[in-house]
């Protein structure tokens, strides 16, 4: 089943992404939040473990263009498309870190601008509405 997803920053007038489809290996139009959050990892980890590791896919310049810059500092993230740990993502631990985040308050998710705050709550995929993960910071400062 295909849906949409959007990423987002708190802070960020722009998405850190842009609405991505992604084709998740689920076919019945109801499912829990944790379900869906565990599918939607499983994806990206096997996106990501199909990945080449070749030696030369590294880029070992670490020299990125001048357009290229703006971008890179706009997300606040320096990424140059290279892959330096070698090994493969495990998708049990990635799923169980993905449900202990959003308990723990990490992110929120949002359904068509309904917030989901509930693992086993059920969804109507069927709507076909946008998925929209918010990442949350936690603010440090003391009264000192």
């Amino acid at each position: 089943m295909e849906i949409k997803v959007t990423v987002k920053q708190l802070g960020k007038k722009y998405p850190v992404l842009s609405e991505q489809k992604l084709d998740i290996l689920y076919n019945d139009p109801q499912i829990s939040l944790k379900n869906l959050l565990k599918l939607i990892v499983q994806q990206q980890v096997e996106a990501f473990n199909a990945q080449s590791f070749e030696m030369e896919d590294k880029d070992y310049l670490k020299n990125p263009s001048e357009n290229y810059l703006n971008i890179l500092t706009d997300t606040g993230k320096a990424g140059f498309g290279s892959i330096y740990n070698e090994k493969k993502a495990d998708l049990q631990k990635a799923q169980d870190n993905a449900v202990l985040a959003f308990e723990d308050g990490m992110f929120a998710v949002f359904y068509n601008d309904e917030q989901l705050e509930n693992l086993s709550g059920m969804i109507d995929l069927s709507l076909h509405h946008t998925f929209t993960f918010i990442r949350l910071t936690f603010l440090a400062g003391s009264y000192w």
